[in-house]
């Protein structure tokens, strides 16, 4: 049995998560940092002349770009560092250099160091953890290789020249405001909220947890059954089949992760439950799939182009560049990208992000 949207619901903007935004947190920001401001991520950036409709775009000097990233063992990771390759290849003024995926933090290590003696001109770094890579992208900064930190902050504000982030406070944040709107529009009365977290020991999974609260707080309901898988298809499974017996009924479950979620479908079908909304969280082609058949109320997207996007302002960054939608002439040093939600509305508008779990 699939799990259906069959209560009627009203049309909800996908930007709901920018009413946050002031308030939103970034994952694994120090105390000691530089506040630094926020900026879109642009579609394409800025030429010298910092004003909208300059020419980045257009071929410029050629510059060399090291990629590291960690290994491709869960399809979001396998999509960030996809789309960092095909950004790359879509300049013909950009040499890509990337090394092997790699969880193993002294081997990416050493990765960066073998980019910094062969003088590249930026490189662009998820790191497999961001404190175990800090001391290696500073000494890459200090070496005059500007360093784009993408998804797990380093825990040094001079590590890194420019951070992309992805907004995991934000995704709780659009989950619970959304969970909200569905209470109002059907006018459920005591509703029982679910939810299926991540791995609980990281601080990205902490984070969704949190903005899933104080959403839920901000219309007056909390958690009732909380249980925590591993991001993984077989965690997903089991701890979805352990919710399900600890609950009889439920009206609205969110799954942080729709690769997990795979299995979490799986537990609801093999169990015949229906009756709850599903939401889950970052975008997979499943996830967008079961929201056009009806199988899945939403999803909350967590962007798999963040390395594309590092491929980017490291382009811009190597090539003296500005990004062409602000004022400002130089490429922020920190870039948090929205957390929206895609339902039945708008779902077609995301189907070229969803990646294969």
């Amino acid at each position: 049995m699939s799990v259906r949207t069959n209560r009627p619901r009203r049309r909800l903007l996908t930007s709901m998560a920018a009413v946050f935004a002031a308030g939103a947190f970034v994952v694994g920001c120090t105390s000691n940092e530089p506040e630094e401001e926020e900026a879109p991520a642009a579609e394409t950036g800025g030429g010298d002349d910092a004003g909208a409709g300059s020419g980045n775009d257009e071929p410029g000097e050629t510059v060399v770009i090291g990629f590291s990233g960690p290994e491709a063992d869960h399809g979001w990771l396998a999509a960030v560092n996809d789309s960092a390759i095909a950004e790359a290849e879509s300049y013909e003024d950009v040499e890509l250099r990337t090394a092997e995926g790699t969880n193993d933090a002294n081997l990416q290590i050493s990765q960066i160091e073998t980019f910094i003696n062969e003088g590249v001109d930026a490189i662009v770094l998820l790191p497999t953890d961001g404190a175990q890579l800090t001391e290696v992208a500073i000494r890459a900064m200090e070496a005059g290789i500007p360093v784009v930190n993408v998804d797990r902050e380093f825990s040094s504000p001079f590590a890194a020249r420019a951070t992309i982030l992805g907004d995991n406070h934000g995704m709780g944040i659009s989950a619970g405001t959304y969970a909200c709107q569905l209470i109002e529009d059907n006018d459920i009365q005591d509703p029982v909220i679910a939810e299926i977290a991540g791995i609980d020991a990281l601080p990205l999974t902490q984070d969704r947890s949190a903005g899933f609260a104080e959403a839920l707080e901000a219309c007056g309901q909390t958690v009732d059954n909380r249980v925590a898988a591993e991001f993984t298809v077989e965690s997903g499974e089991e701890q979805a089949a352990n919710l399900l017996q600890a609950a009889p009924q439920i009206d609205i479950i969110w799954n942080h992760d729709d690769d997990q979620g795979v299995g979490v479908k799986q537990a609801f079908d093999n169990a015949g439950r229906d009756e709850f909304f599903f939401i889950g969280g970052a975008g997979s082609s499943n996830a967008m799939q079961w929201i056009q058949d009806g199988e899945m109320e939403a999803t909350i997207l967590y962007p798999p182009t963040q390395a594309a996007d590092g491929i980017r302002l490291a382009r811009l960054i190597a090539q003296n560049k500005g990004m062409s939608d602000l004022v400002q002439v130089e490429v922020p040093r920190r870039i948090v990208l929205n957390a929206p939600v895609v339902n039945a509305d708008n779902v077609e508008d995301y189907l070229h992000l969803g990646f294969d779990s």
